[in-house]
């Protein structure tokens, strides 16, 4: 009677139960989101001393705003594209080192051309942190899983950002605003050595991963990477909707990244304790918001295919952000007037996961250049919506008129969301 190998009993016995990497993956780009949000959103809170401090007016501190999300923005595709060329184990870690430098400088700014030169250097170190990310899923993670996991690192971000207000404010009361970044930047140094160390381009190459976790991934062994289809993207109606629908969203979502604490204490009359608490809400919603977003998203494309499945948590919750972010902005409440902007800012997240979702969906090998052009747009909203709250303030004195503009671009993203189509790829080089 023939004796069975055991060996290769073993090795039959170990491949029955995928591994868990893709697991430890996700765990580590949530915490890269935290810490982005950790050392981006810190500044918001910090901004009425900084602006005192170094005698900035309204329009130099919304420019100073402005500076981070444009460089942001401008790096953003060439960023993708190095995460698509070369991989995002190299790529995010130099992002983050990069970045963690930055915002260390912050603390040592003498000036006004001090400090927008660091912010701006801050932007350009972080772009790519999203395309890297985008890339990372598309080759770690099941395609069921895209937007549940876009959820959860937006959320991440989101709650670490809520938590980045509350506790900047209490160490505001403790030690100067300059102490408080090169503590920030310490926390980013440790994550990307970690990462490099650990992080493989693709599950195949990691050592940790068995046959059964590569068959749940359902990614094709590693391949060249085909030349960036430029002219199909361009011509893709459904990544030019989908690049002005971020616009519109994010617009509105640096509302709450930059202005919102110096909005709740000199428009609303609140103190730094009570804005610090109140300037987590809207973040915490829109954690909550993205989160719901993408689980529906998953769901419903489930159930209904891509197309109707990514794009109703945005063509529901941008509408209902618009009408309450407007009944907020006029309220004559204060605390009605925070809480509501909350309420808004979470329907308006609900299409954010969904969105990176159909970057990959439609974007497949390129997804890193086809998320860098959406986050590109995003940012430019991004950059806009800061400036144009300081040339407000300076010009008219008035908060309402640039807030006004926040429901209108929301119902923009809404309409934009009807132009796209995740169900057609802009080229199929699977």
């Amino acid at each position: 009677m023939p004796v069975e190998n055991p060996q290769s009993q073993s090795e039959l016995t170990k491949d029955v139960s995928p591994t868990k990497t893709r697991h430890w993956v996700l765990v580590f780009t949530l915490a890269l989101t935290a810490v982005s949000y950790l050392d981006r959103v810190c500044i918001s809170m910090a901004a009425p001393f900084i602006q005192d401090d170094l005698q900035l007016t309204d329009k130099q501190l919304g420019i100073v705003f402005g500076a981070f999300t444009f460089a942001y923005a401008a790096l953003e595709m060439p960023a993708g594209w190095l995460a698509d060329r070369f991989g995002p184990r190299l790529m995010l870690a130099r992002v983050v080192i990069w970045w963690s430098i930055m915002t260390a400088l912050t603390g040592w700014v003498g000036g006004f051309a001090s400090l927008l030169a660091i912010r701006f250097l801050f932007g350009v170190g972080e772009a790519g942190t999203f395309p890297g990310i985008s890339r990372v899923y598309s080759r770690w993670l099941p395609v069921r899983a895209h937007g549940y996991a876009f959820g959860l690192a937006v959320m991440t971000a989101l709650l670490c950002g809520a938590v980045a207000q509350k506790l900047t404010a209490v160490m505001l009361g403790v030690m100067s605003w300059r102490w408080i970044f090169p503590l920030y930047a310490m926390v980013g140094v440790v994550w990307a050595v970690v990462w490099y160390l650990w992080f493989r381009d693709d599950p195949h190459h990691h050592p940790a991963v068995n046959e059964a976790e590569l068959r749940v991934i359902g990614t094709h062994p590693p391949s060249p990477h085909p030349p960036v289809p430029w002219r199909e993207m361009l011509r893709s109606r459904s990544l030019i909707a989908l690049c002005g629908m971020y616009f519109g969203i994010i617009y509105g979502w640096y509302f709450f990244l930059t202005w919102l604490p110096n909005y709740l204490m000199k428009a609303r009359g609140f103190d730094l304790k009570a804005a610090g608490w109140l300037a987590m809400w809207p973040l915490l919603c829109m954690a909550a918001g993205v989160a719901f977003g993408g689980w529906l998203s998953d769901v419903l494309t489930r159930r209904w295919g891509s197309r109707s499945g990514r794009r109703t948590p945005g063509m529901i919750g941008l509408p209902i952000a618009a009408a309450t972010f407007l009944a907020a902005t006029l309220s004559q409440d204060p605390k009605m007037a925070a809480l509501g902007m909350g309420v808004a800012a979470g329907f308006a997240s609900m299409g954010v996961a969904p969105a990176w979702a159909v970057c990959l969906e439609i974007g497949g090998k390129h997804a890193g250049v086809v998320t860098g052009a959406m986050n590109t747009f995003g940012n430019l909203g991004g950059t806009l919506m800061p400036l144009v709250m300081g040339e407000c303030l300076q010009r008219w004195g008035s908060w309402n008129y640039s807030l006004i503009t926040v429901a209108v671009f929301y119902l923009f993203a809404a309409a934009c969301w009807l132009a796209i189509d995740p169900a057609k790829r802009i080229v199929n080089t699977e």
